[in-house]
């Protein structure tokens, strides 16, 4: 059996090695485009502040464990997948025969159509190519603008207010990590990091950088400008997939995958933030660029690759940001559902000492939760959000004091065992 995987990201990398652990007698190729041992892209941050270097972003340590486990590295860029003579053909023309193919190929940064977003010291920082070029440049004192303050953005935004520069944050949305956070919540998080000398925009974007003498000047919608050293466009994130056009492999804003992972085409899987796969709570496809479920669907694909009939549970939001010292989470439906689908909330604000809780229920279940400042027990909303345990009187007392979360969830474990 051959099992040829492209993406050598974390969700590729546990793919493969699960396999191996299945089958010791496969084949299995790990493709990655970039020059560079499967590194993660979540460790990027620690790089740019100074605590690891670049091969401390490496996802295996060991010089020889891609060789002990015979998966086989190939580095090239995948340009298309030929499912009728089970081929993937690279940039070079060469091809690469399969018997199974999970694409992992997982998102690229988003580059807004901006006059200027091809000048010199404009940069995405999605690869580690990125990081180094952004590191010689995001001295003490220079002036830095970041264009997004979502997830990923504000990652960043930590890591460069730790090497000292002046930073701005251009963010379209109406608050901070407005796809993470509640109104509230979101507004709570931008007033602290205004606290720690960021400045922030939020309702604006940029429509042009110019290059002014040595700097570059960014105009945004509101008639701002902004003179920056360094730009780094953090906009957001889309799947990777060009190259399936033609594969007869069904995408539509992601790969479209079943509970087993397998995309329309036989003996095609996908897997990670490429995917469209079923949501946890309505069962609908969607979108979920988060790492934990990246690596469940792997470990899902690669059972099913070497025969199995594994199932997802289905893909549940999971959050959990440091934003300069401020620890907010958020998991499952944060949002809410309407009263008129059984659905219910409580908001809980301490805005002078930045804590918050958000809770939210169908029926006498909690489907959703944002907090801002809690750290002790704050698993326990994920624990109660997974695993949809009927509250009962619980809700009730959650409703009059969303802080007894933790006793809510020891109760209906309890009850449940």
């Amino acid at each position: 059996m051959k099992h040829v995987i492209i993406g050598n990201g974390p969700t590729g990398l546990v793919a493969a090695e699960t396999l191996r652990y299945l089958q010791s007698d496969a084949e299995i190729a790990l493709i990655g485009d970039e020059s560079e041992p499967p590194y993660s892209r979540m460790a990027i941050p620690y790089f740019l502040i100074g605590k690891i270097a670049d091969s401390g972003t490496h996802l295996r340590k060991s010089h020889d464990h891609y060789a002990k486990q015979r998966i086989h590295l190939i580095e090239g860029k995948v340009v298309k997948v030929d499912a009728k003579d089970k081929q993937v053909e690279f940039a070079s023309g060469e091809r690469l025969p399969y018997d199974r193919l999970l694409i992992a190929t997982g998102s690229q940064p988003v580059r807004p159509k901006v006059a200027g977003m091809d000048l010199p010291n404009v940069h995405t920082c999605w690869t580690i190519e990125d990081a180094r070029a952004i590191a010689a440049k995001a001295t003490p004192g220079a002036r830095v603008l970041q264009i997004g303050a979502g997830f990923i953005g504000c990652i960043i935004m930590e890591a460069l207010a730790a090497r000292g520069v002046k930073l701005t944050v251009v963010e379209m949305g109406d608050r901070m990590v407005p796809r993470m956070m509640t109104a509230k919540a979101g507004s709570m998080i931008r007033h602290w990091v205004e606290s720690k000398g960021v400045g922030v925009h939020v309702n604006a974007g940029v429509t042009a950088i110019t290059q002014q003498g040595g700097a570059l000047l960014a105009k945004l919608t509101t008639g701002t400008e902004i003179a920056a050293d360094l730009v780094i466009c953090a906009a957001g994130i889309t799947p990777n997939k060009a190259f399936l056009e033609g594969s007869g492999v069904a995408v539509e804003r992601g790969i479209r995958v079943d509970a087993g992972m397998r995309t329309s085409v036989a003996d095609i899987y996908a897997a990670g933030d490429v995917t469209e796969a079923a949501d946890f709570h309505t069962g609908r496809p969607e979108l979920n660029a988060i790492q934990p479920n990246a690596v469940d669907q792997a470990r899902i694909a690669a059972h099913n690759m070497a025969g199995g009939a594994a199932v997802s549970g289905g893909s549940l939001a999971i959050n959990v940001l440091d934003t300069l010292g401020l620890i907010s989470t958020s998991f499952g439906q944060w949002q809410g559902v309407a009263q008129d689908q059984g659905g219910a909330a409580v908001e809980q604000v301490d805005e002078a000492n930045y804590r918050y809780l958000s809770l939210q229920f169908k029926e006498d279940v909690l489907i959703g939760a944002t907090s801002i400042g809690w750290t002790d027990h704050v698993g326990a909303l994920r624990g109660l959000v997974q695993t949809q345990a009927p509250l009962g009187e619980w809700k009730a007392r959650l409703l009059a004091d969303p802080t007894c979360f933790m006793a809510a969830y020891l109760a209906t474990a309890q009850k449940a065992a």
